[in-house]
């Protein structure tokens, strides 16, 4: 029987100071992902423990912290953080996520999902990095390539002092999302590698991306039908295709983009700068964009609008209005700094119309 309470004593000192290394309280709502099963070794799939920690950070009460912990590499086959939630959750994410190589992909177009999550913040503190095995992946350019980090039906959400590297596709798309700020994010993938936009923005409104770099083989932030008062301040592109509002009405679509505001840019090395791209056959519009204080260096087309993007023996097209360009210097790496591809030039027609018009663009003189 003394044996017996001996044992039970030295348990209980030795336990609590398990639970404390590992950076896990549960009674605080602190759940780290190598109590739950992680190895972080670089090999091993965590997959499961990731899971498990963010199912029980996602049902707690208040405040809940989700800890990928410093020094560590976890590879994870895929990821899907589901809500809704009852907790408002903090990802701090400071080692190492690693995708699986494209040999050991398991299936699906998405690495790392986030839906129907309310005021997430994920913070890299500057360490926490994402590493999406993308050169396994390029050299296969009709693979069906995953994105990495997905964010579908979110609200409140905040990205911060995140690095993203070598993704598959594109790095982060953003999808039926409001007020939304993602700052200090650093994406790094080589000019060759293709189709890999930065960001890619549909059917969301309030997004912010404010002091970041981009770096990549296709569009730094790619604005798609349904993107609405979309700021980008202070950020660096390049290399890669610029910021672009479209591809818009690819397919016949309808698609509507306003109120984008980017400013204080700087190109370095793109293909574009400031560029709006439409497709014949679709509709809808493009307006009330402002690009200003940009800075350019050594960039192939600086300002274009291309409304011959791709055409199609159909009438309609997506109209591009009011649009500003304010503030540019720099270099243009081609002869044609500035060049607007405008499907048709526009004129007004009357039949038995009474009344008067007056300051618009066509003139309608059949009402003067």
């Amino acid at each position: 029987m003394q044996g017996f309470i001996i044992f039970v004593l030295i348990f209980g000192f030795i336990s609590p100071c398990l639970c404390t290394g590992l950076n896990v309280d549960t009674e605080n709502n602190i759940f780290n992902v190598l109590q739950y099963g992680a190895r972080g070794d670089g090999k091993s799939d965590d997959s499961q423990a990731f899971l498990s920690a963010w199912s029980r950070a996602c049902k707690a009460v208040g405040m809940s912290t989700l800890v990928i912990p410093a020094g560590r590499s976890f590879m994870v086959t895929k990821l899907n953080f589901n809500g809704p939630c009852t907790a408002k959750i903090l990802i701090q994410l400071e080692g190492e996520i690693i995708a699986p190589p494209k040999a050991a992909w398991k299936g699906g177009l998405i690495w790392i999902s986030v839906e129907y999550v309310n005021g997430l913040t994920i913070d890299g503190n500057n360490q926490g990095i994402l590493h999406g095995q993308g050169p396994t992946w390029w050299q296969c350019p009709t693979c069906n390539r995953p994105m990495m980090l997905f964010f579908h039906s979110c609200k409140g959400l905040n990205v911060r002092k995140l690095r993203i590297r070598n993704s598959p596709r594109s790095h982060i798309s953003i999808t039926m999302c409001q007020d939304a700020t993602f700052s200090n994010i650093a994406i790094n993938s080589p000019v060759t590698s293709p189709n890999t936009d930065g960001f890619d923005i549909a059917h969301s409104s309030n997004i912010l991306i404010e002091d970041s770099y981009i770096k990549s083989g296709d569009d730094c932030i790619a604005l798609n039908g349904g993107s609405f008062f979309v700021n980008a301040t202070g950020v660096t592109c390049g290399p890669g295709h610029g910021i672009s509002v479209g591809s818009l009405g690819r397919n016949g679509a309808n698609d509507q983009v306003s109120n984008i505001y980017v400013r204080n840019c700087t190109f370095i090395g793109t293909t574009n700068g400031a560029r709006i791209k439409t497709f014949s056959g679709g509709s809808g519009y493009a307006k009330q964009i402002t690009f200003e204080q940009i800075i350019l260096v050594n960039v192939l087309n600086p300002i274009i609008i291309d409304q011959n993007y791709h055409i199609v023996p159909k009438e309609t097209d997506v109209s591009v209005s009011d649009v500003t360009y304010r503030g540019f210097t720099g270099t243009s790496a081609s002869d044609v700094a500035i060049a607007l591809k405008c499907r048709k030039k526009t004129s007004s027609f009357c039949i038995n119309a009474h009344g008067s018009a007056r300051n618009t663009i066509p003139s309608v003189s059949c009402l003067k």
